[in-house]
């Protein structure tokens, strides 16, 4: 997984925009102007996600590379270190998650269920 396959992935989705609204190394993805990815451009690279809290605890408890989000609500939101501990099916799994949390309010959406291509 790199930052060119999360951002193909983000903006491949409906409504989605990009900008820098913090700085110039945080790429933020919106839908419907609300945030649902962010990811650093340089150093580790990590990922902030929104989640459902309930599963955010699980994934913590499951994943070392998930923590709670990284100046954000931590109870909505984990960061993931792009490091290859997690495949990347599921990065993308995580990612339609948030977007969904975000735009269809659905955060209780069962996760693996993206479609094979």
């Amino acid at each position: 997984m790199n930052i060119e396959l999360i951002r193909e992935h983000c903006i491949s989705k409906p409504d989605v925009t990009e900008s820098f609204p913090f700085d110039d190394d945080t790429l933020v993805f919106k839908v419907n102007g609300k945030i649902f990815a962010m990811v650093n451009l340089s150093g580790d690279t990590q990922l902030n996600l929104k989640c459902d809290p309930e599963l955010a605890m699980e994934l913590r408890e499951k994943y070392m590379a998930v923590q709670p989000g990284y100046h954000m609500n931590k109870r909505h939101w984990n960061t993931i270190a792009i490091d290859g501990s997690i495949p990347d099916a599921l990065i993308l799994d995580w990612i339609d998650h948030s977007y969904n949390c975000v735009c269809l309010n659905k955060g209780k959406r069962k996760l693996g269920s993206r479609k094979k291509k």
